[in-house]
């Protein structure tokens, strides 16, 4: 059995992880919180002991790290004792933690693509041009590493792998997000404004007829009609899921569709259009160099920020059509999400608390033995029912709504 956690990050995913960790800490032991500023690790803690989130008595700490040096964060996993890492940092940490947890042959969990900063939309599949090039040291090492675990990509995948084993023939994949809450703000994203940005600047790619497909960002546009949210339009938006999925089911249209709305549209092209959402350095008339994309980061509200005022629910589910005994047969697996529900728990609003609660579920399954797999997988390739038991326990249920009606995972089996 595996035991006691490194979270790496500070942010607010890293807050619910730390909460749901706390909560679930005679399980998964010491917890460490690691980020390049120990004040954020302290606040985070903080908010911890203030909620009484600790299940039993146990360590709990705060580290400063630079999740960039592979070799620090390698000797603070041995200094810690750690089992186990959650890397909840930014995307572009993803392969030096990676590297330190092969070094060290603790388990790893991420919950997005790695990304290089001078590097937008990379050519799918992008975890071939990072991560699965790893794939073959993890297995030699025998290394658990369970990619993209988050919500979307993680939970997700996990959606489609539970249809698709109910049926003979899988025929589309179609994953909507849909965030119908308000966080009051003028603009604002959800989640890290580079991060956000980054992928909603570069080719939107789509699994279709068997190869992949572009488009541009806004160019694609669908109306759902979704439980509890009700009516959302949404775009085709590129995604990291769509790029595992594709290779896993290859056989199958896979399509990512994200909920946005007009204001945001035109907010984003504005700034677009102005190349305030460059990636590359430009040199201001005083000669200071800048990142565009950076400065608009540090002038839009930190997503952390957002939780106390946010209100509404968040509807993420997968839409999976298929085949069964002859028939054509569709599913929509799916799970809803309160900000305010959030909030008062783990002191987060929804979008985190979707990201944030599912690599804790996934490090609980490490540390029981059910998902140590000894090598590198992305979510998709493992039995989604223990995930989704421990998901519906810790805060975040799985509901099918299908020709039978709408109903609790369990009762679809």
């Amino acid at each position: 059995m595996k035991r006691n956690v490194l979270i790496i990050g500070a942010g607010g995913v890293a807050q619910v992880v730390a909460h749901k960790c706390a909560q679930n800490n005679d399980v998964l032991g010491d917890i460490h919180i690691a980020s390049r500023t120990l004040a954020k690790c302290e606040g985070i803690i903080e908010s911890v002991r203030d909620k009484g989130a600790m299940k039993t008595d146990g360590v709990l700490k705060a580290h400063q790290v630079d999740a960039m040096d592979t070799a620090a964060v390698a000797a603070l996993i041995r200094e810690t004792g750690v089992q186990i890492v959650i890397n909840v940092g930014s995307a572009f940490v993803n392969m030096y933690v990676l590297e330190a947890s092969l070094e060290t042959g603790v388990a790893y969990i991420d919950t997005a693509i790695h990304e290089e900063p001078d590097k937008i939309c990379e050519t799918p599949p992008w975890y071939a041009n990072y991560e699965w090039k790893r794939r073959d040291r993890c297995a030699e090492k025998g290394v658990t590493a369970i990619l993209g675990a988050g919500f979307d990509p993680g939970v997700v995948n996990a959606f489609a792998r539970f249809a698709i084993d109910g049926m003979d023939e899988v025929k589309s994949i179609d994953i909507v997000d849909i965030n119908a809450g308000s966080h009051g703000k003028w603009f604002a994203t959800n989640f890290d404004p580079e991060i956000n940005f980054r992928e909603f600047t570069g080719t939107v790619y789509s699994w279709q007829e068997g190869e992949w497909k572009s488009n541009k960002m806004f160019e694609v546009g669908h109306e759902w009609d979704l439980p509890v949210v009700g009516k959302q339009k949404a775009y085709m938006s590129g995604h990291d899921e769509v790029q595992s999925l594709a290779v896993n089911y290859p056989h199958a249209d896979v399509r990512f569709w994200m909920g946005f709305g007009d204001h945001y549209i035109n907010v984003f092209t504005v700034l677009q259009n102005l190349g305030l959402l460059s990636e590359q350095p430009v040199t201001t008339a005083e000669g200071q160099e800048v990142v565009p994309l950076k400065v608009v980061k540090a002038v839009l509200p930190d997503p952390a920020s957002l939780a106390p005022n946010y209100t509404g629910k968040t509807c993420i589910g997968d839409l999976v059509k298929g085949v069964k005994d002859g028939k054509d047969v569709e599913v929509f697996v799916y799970n809803v999400a309160d900000h305010k529900d959030a909030y008062n728990e783990v002191g987060s609003q929804g979008i985190s608390y979707t990201a944030g609660v599912p690599p804790v579920a996934a490090a609980m399954l490490i540390a029981d033995g059910t998902w140590d797999t000894g090598t590198m997988v992305n979510v998709e390739e493992l039995d989604p029912k223990p995930f989704f038991t421990i998901l519906d326990r810790i805060g975040l249920p799985t509901r099918v709504n299908d020709e039978n009606g709408d109903r609790p995972w369990t009762e679809a089996v």
